[in-house]
């Protein structure tokens, strides 16, 4: 029994010398190094398009609309005729005023030439003082009767000129609002058509006082243009079907109040409109660019692990251990998100892999693109084996 026991130890002894010494394997994690980078921050709102200029054709004398010169719906020049009202009384109008003009004229003419026979007279005591008197009014009231006149002619000139009723800027005109010989001019009639200016659009969209402030931090004033940044406060529009409008629009004017209904300041921005894609009345998506944040630590947003105590990303060490890092969180970025507080640019950071990670565990790092290459040789051995 005792030889038994003793044989068994040394077989367990020789056992444990020969037996091959286990390998040792440390988790594998993708690491990248933590970059720096022009972040730019976007705000998100709901935006209406205005034309940029949007008049009213009005009748301004009253009278029937003899005549249309032009088609709706098509793009009329600045001065271009557009309608005609009749216009016999208002020339027979002017007719008259110029008569009298003529009358008065003459009747100035007759005062003038009395003063000056009148006047010599006085210093010959051939006529009193009263007697030149008399005349010199009676030519200052025949002057007075031919300037008003003359102002009659004008504003009857004018009003015939309204007869004919042009385009007050270029733009596209809408339909009609009467008929051809409808009495205009008079109360709701005076409306012909409108003009609408839409080679360049306004886009109106509400920002919260929130969004001021922060803007107000970075030294940006909404509605004036800076040269001493390389930025300008721009925005972009989406279009009903989801494509982005490849125009860019900035903003012009900003509400120097909030309204204290809805607790919002309105922001109104350009956006060139060359090919008429974008129509008065029309609803969108505002992109505008509140911020730049130069030089900012940017990361990976899937390479953040949150948690209620915070937020905190595993960095690499030298020694090829890993550290848990609690960082503070700042905006995202597309897919990144910036860091503020914990964490060095040029650092390398884990991006894959840290689930299975503890504080001070030895890792295996490969790069990106070693773990996409390994991926892509996986894939294809899979598929060799089918």
């Amino acid at each position: 029994m005792i030889i038994a026991v003793v044989v068994l130890a040394m077989v367990l002894i020789i056992k444990a010398v020969t037996r091959p010494k286990e390998v040792v394997t440390h988790p594998v994690v993708v690491v990248q190094p933590v970059l720096r980078d022009n972040v730019e921050i976007y705000g998100e709102y709901v935006g209406r398009i205005r034309a940029q200029q949007f008049v009213e054709v009005r009748a301004r004398v009253e009278g029937y609309l003899e005549q249309m010169s032009f088609a709706e719906g098509t793009y009329v020049q600045r001065g271009q005729v557009l309608f005609l009202i009749n216009p016999d009384q208002y020339r027979a109008k002017a007719d008259k005023a110029r008569a009298q003009l003529k009358k008065d004229g003459a009747q100035a003419d007759k005062a003038r030439r009395d003063l000056e026979r009148v006047r010599p007279l006085l210093a010959q005591n051939a006529v009193s003082q009263l007697d030149l008197d008399n005349v010199e009014a009676a030519y200052q009231s025949a002057e007075a009767t031919v300037a008003m006149t003359e102002a009659e002619l004008a504003q009857a000139e004018l009003e015939l000129g309204y007869t004919v009723v042009r385009s007050p800027i270029s733009g596209y005109i809408s339909e009609r609002n009467v008929d051809l010989g409808t009495l205009v001019g008079a109360g709701a009639k005076s409306l012909l058509a409108t003009v609408v200016k839409r080679d360049t659009v306004l886009v109106d969209f509400s920002m919260t006082a929130l969004d001021y402030l922060k803007t107000k931090s970075r030294n940006v004033e909404l509605g004036r243009q800076d040269s001493t940044r390389f930025w300008q406060p721009n925005i972009t529009v989406t279009l009903a079907d989801n494509s982005v409008y490849p125009h860019h629009g900035y903003v012009d004017f900003a509400e120097p109040q909030v309204d204290p209904k809805t607790g919002t300041f309105s922001v109104r921005a350009l956006m060139p409109n060359p090919d008429q894609v974008l129509l008065p009345g029309q609803f969108t998506k505002v992109s505008l660019l509140l911020d730049v944040r130069e030089g900012a630590v940017v990361v990976p947003m899937r390479a953040v692990i949150i948690e209620k105590g915070g937020a905190f990303i595993y960095v690499l060490r030298s020694d090829s251990t890993v550290e848990r890092r609690f960082i503070e969180l700042g905006p995202e970025y597309k897919n990144n998100v910036v860091v503020e507080r914990g964490l060095l640019a040029g650092e390398t950071i884990v991006t894959e892999g840290f689930h299975k990670l503890n504080p001070g565990v030895k890792v295996d790092a490969i790069s990106q693109t070693e773990y996409e290459k390994m991926i892509k040789g996986e894939a294809a051995g899979g598929a060799n084996s089918k």
